[in-house]
C-alpha cells in the first residue's frame, strides 16, 4: 500500500488549553532568532532554555511556541519520537513556567523536497521581481498541500523543501501519538488524491494569475507615490465584502515625515466571476503628518478601515464617489477625543484634491480613482450638515488656504 504521511499541527482550538510563548535564556531574555528552529537543520544549544506561558490554562502534551511555531512536547511525545525517529528529531529540555513534569523543545532536523504542486490545491513561488533574493525558488504560499510519498525516502519526520513552516509525520508515528493519547495534536493528511477537481485546479490557476497582475499593477503605482513599507502589508480579514474577499492596507512613506495609508484591494477583480476587472474603481488614501508608533494600533488606519467598509458595503457610497466629494460619519470608537462627536461619531470629507497625489491611475483591466479620507473637526462636521454644499466647499477653500489640504490630522484647530 502507498505510504500515507500528515501535516502536525497544534489543536490552538483545544477549549481552556494553555499557549507558550518563545522560548527565553534562563535569565528571559528573548532568543534573537526564535525562527531558528524551523529551518529543518541540526542547531547548537549551550544553555537550557525556559518557555514562558502566555495564556494560562490545561497544559497540552503538544504545543507549538510563539512567533516561532517551535514545537513544545511532554516527555512522553519526546520519548516517541526518540524511539521511532531519532535521526530526524534534535530534543532538548525545556522549563516550561509552572510546570514540574518534563517538557522538550523539538528541532526537526530533516528537510525534504515532495511538495507534489500538481497535486496541490495551489503553490506560489518567490520571484526576482519580489524582492526578497534569497527566497527566489522557494514557495511563497502553498494552499491544499499533496506530497509524493516516493520522494520521502527514510524520513519519519521532516519538514518540506521551501516551505519549512509545515511539519510532516509518517502514518507510524501519528499512529503511535494517538494510541499515547497525547492531547494538542491535529493531523491533516498530504498523500492520497488531490482535494479539488481539475475544473477547480484552473479556476485557481486563472484567479492567482489574475492576482498576480493586479497586484504588480498597484504596487508599481504605490511606488510612485513614496517609500512602500515592504514589511507592512496589513491584513485585516479574509473575505467579507471586498471584489477579491481580502482585505488589505499598504503603508508609503513620503516627504516631510508624512505616511499615507491605503487601502489595498477595493479595486481586485470579483473573485467570484474569474474575469479582468477594476473591481468598485476605487482605492482610499488617507496621508498624515502625525507620528503614529504602531501604525497597525493608530487611528487613521482604524478611521480608514470604517471608511473602507461603508464603501465596500454601499453601492450608492461608490456611485457618488466615482462623481466626486461626499461626507461621511464612521463610529468614533476608540479614536483620538478631538475629532468625536457629541454623538459618538467621526465626520469625514471624501474626494478632496491634491496637488500631490493624482486623481486616477491605470491598471490592466481600466482606470481606478484614488479618493482621499480627510478626517473632520467635530465643529467643522457641524457646518458642513448646517450649509451642505456651500458649506463644503468653503471648508475645502478653508483648508487650502491654511495649508491644511487633505491630511488628516487630530491635533490642529478647526477652520470654523
Amino acid at each position: 500500500m502507498p505510504r500515507r504521511y500528515f501535516e502536525l499541527f497544534d489543536d490552538i482550538y483545544t477549549p481552556g488549553c494553555w499557549e507558550l510563548d518563545d522560548p527565553t535564556d534562563q535569565s528571559g531574555q528573548e532568543m534573537a532568532n526564535p525562527w531558528m528552529f524551523r529551518k529543518g537543520e541540526p542547531v547548537q544549544m549551550e544553555e537550557s532554555l525556559r518557555v514562558p506561558i502566555s495564556r494560562p490554562g490545561r497544559p497540552l502534551d503538544f504545543s507549538m511556541a510563539g512567533v516561532g511555531v517551535t514545537p513544545v512536547v511532554h516527555a512522553k511525545v519526546a520519548s516517541i519520537l526518540n524511539r521511532l525517529a531519532p535521526d530526524d528529531v534534535q530534543l532538548f529540555p525545556v522549563n516550561v513556567a509552572s510546570q514540574s513534569e518534563p517538557y522538550f523543545l523539538v528541532n526537526v532536523t530533516r528537510v525534504v523536497k515532495c511538495i507534489d504542486d500538481e497535486a496541490s490545491e495551489e503553490v506560489q513561488y518567490w520571484k526576482p521581481e519580489d524582492g526578497r533574493p534569497e527566497k527566489v525558488g522557494k514557495y511563497r504560499a502553498v494552499s491544499g498541500m499533496r506530497i509524493d510519498p516516493s520522494k520521502v525516502g527514510d524520513a519519519r519526520v521532516f519538514r518540506t523543501w521551501g516551505w519549512t513552516i509545515a511539519l510532516i509525520v509518517s502514518e507510524e508515528i501519528k499512529e503511535a501519538l494517538e494510541r499515547a493519547g497525547v492531547t494538542g495534536v491535529k493531523f491533516k493528511e498530504v498523500t492520497g488524491p488531490s482535494a479539488i477537481s481539475p475544473e477547480e485546479r484552473e479556476r485557481n490557476r486563472k484567479l492567482l494569475e489574475l492576482r498576480e497582475q493586479t497586484d504588480a499593477a498597484r504596487e508599481a503605482f504605490w511606488r510612485t507615490l513614496g517609500r512602500l513599507d515592504e514589511e507592512a502589508i496589513i491584513p485585516i480579514v479574509v473575505g467579507g465584502s471586498w471584489p477579491a474577499q481580502r482585505q488589505v492596507w499598504r503603508i508609503i512613506h513620503r516627504p516631510g515625515g508624512r505616511t499615507l495609508l491605503v487601502t489595498d484591494g477595493l479595486s481586485d477583480f470579483f473573485v467570484d466571476r474569474v474575469a479582468p476587472s477594476v473591481g468598485f474603481g476605487l482605492e482610499l488614501a488617507l496621508e498624515t503628518d502625525e507620528p503614529l508608533g504602531d501604525v497597525e494600533r493608530s487611528w487613521p488606519l482604524l478611521l480608514l478601515e470604517r471608511v473602507a467598509y461603508e464603501v465596500a458595503e454601499h453601492e450608492h457610497v461608490r456611485e457618488r464617489l466615482k462623481a466626486g466629494f461626499m461626507s461621511m460619519e464612521v463610529s468614533g470608537k476608540g479614536m483620538p477625543e478631538a475629532l468625536v462627536t457629541h454623538e459618538g461619531r467621526v465626520g469625514v470629507l471624501l474626494g478632496m484634491a491634491s496637488s500631490t497625489l493624482p486623481q486616477y491611475f491605470a491598471m490592466p483591466a481600466g482606470e481606478v480613482r484614488l479618493v482621499t479620507v480627510k478626517a473632520l473637526l467635530p465643529a467643522e462636521l457641524v457646518y458642513l450638515l448646517e450649509h451642505g454644499r456651500r458649506g463644503r466647499d468653503e471648508l475645502v477653500r478653508q483648508f487650502v488656504e491654511r495649508g491644511e489640504g487633505y491630511l488628516s490630522r487630530a491635533r490642529r484647530p478647526s477652520v470654523v
